[in-house]
């Protein structure tokens, strides 16, 4: 057996993003053993990707928010006592940040991580076994899959395979076709114009589209409830799981999305997907994977709505302007 453990403990993109590292794994090590430590939001994430044989909990962010509690202080020692119960051929550490390093220490094994010019918190570097560097340009899929060949030494193929199936289509999805518009982001900053939203949807629904609008939180709820009011047959999701939200992206005709990680789990699912990106740069985070993608706006430059259009019919030329 080679025995892995992977620490990328979020975000969702982040974690979506390590998928092809975990295909190349499983597809170049003989008798892999493949175990994962994320925050426990994301354990369900993790579970999707096939190679993986335990997901380890590590919820550092819901045990800070309850230090004094009996019941963290037993989670997380039972965590520790996960993540050192076998020793491992190779550590996997690429969110570069203080947290995540000593989250890595608490496990047995050589630590493979960036160097300080790429990771995060530079200091850390100081922590892992092995280091590696790679320029600003280069996308995270890249860095993530290129540490774990190096760690154990494979060359990868450079086709992109996430290793993903999609979910079954959630009961409330729409019995025709449909596209799917991710309009929310834990950040404010990256959020793209409701008018933008609106002509958008309005451009879908002239196509023969249902629009399906998710949402996460109750402001997410009433911007999703806004668009749908400007849109006839919209439809506003249901609160839903990640597999549920994986099961809709799965069946959709295309996702437009804001740099948000359900934008990159309809890369991941080869569905066509445009990014939209107010207030992050798209190079080393733009969506990718087999399917049709493309992407418009960056740091200070949101797209307009008629950009974002026509990237739609780049991706899907049934939803092109006529």
């Amino acid at each position: 057996m080679t025995r892995v453990l992977l620490v990328r403990m979020s975000s969702l993109g982040d974690i979506i993003h390590t998928f092809p590292a975990a295909t190349d794994m499983q597809r170049h090590v003989p008798d892999l053993v493949l175990d994962w430590v994320v925050e426990g939001e994301y354990v369900e994430l993790a579970r999707m990707h096939p190679a993986v044989q335990e997901v380890i909990a590590f919820s550092l962010r819901r045990w800070r928010r309850a230090m004094g509690k009996a019941e963290t202080w037993r989670e997380l020692g039972a965590a520790r006592r996960a993540l050192a119960a076998h020793p491992y051929d190779a550590i996997i550490e690429t969110q570069g940040l203080m947290k995540s390093a000593w989250v890595a220490k608490q496990a047995r094994g050589p630590i493979h991580g960036f160097g300080p010019r790429t990771a995060r918190e530079p200091i850390v570097a100081r922590l892992y076994t092995h280091r590696y560097e790679f320029a600003p340009s280069d996308h995270k899929i890249l860095r993530y899959r290129t540490v774990a060949a190096r760690a154990l030494g494979y060359t990868f193929d450079p086709p992109i395979d996430y290793g993903l199936v999609a979910p079954p289509r959630p009961a409330f999805a729409p019995a025709g076709p449909y596209v799917v518009m991710f309009h929310s982001t834990a950040r404010a900053a990256k959020l793209w114009d409701e008018a933008a939203w609106i002509a958008l949807a309005q451009h879908v629904n002239a196509r023969g589209r249902t629009c399906v609008l998710p949402w996460g939180s109750d402001e997410e709820r009433q911007r999703s409830e806004r668009i749908a009011g400007a849109v006839p047959q919209a439809l506003v999701a249901p609160r839903m799981s990640i597999t549920e939200a994986g099961g809709l992206i799965g069946g959709a005709d295309a996702v437009v999305g804001v740099d948000t990680g359900l934008m990159h789990l309809a890369a991941a699912l080869k569905v066509p997907v445009v990014g939209v990106f107010c207030d992050s740069e798209p190079a080393d985070a733009h969506p990718v994977g087999l399917g049709p993608s493309a992407y418009r706006g960056g740091v200070g430059r949101p797209p307009a709505a008629a950009a974002v259009i026509d990237a739609l019919g780049e991706v899907a030329p049934g939803l092109a302007q006529i």
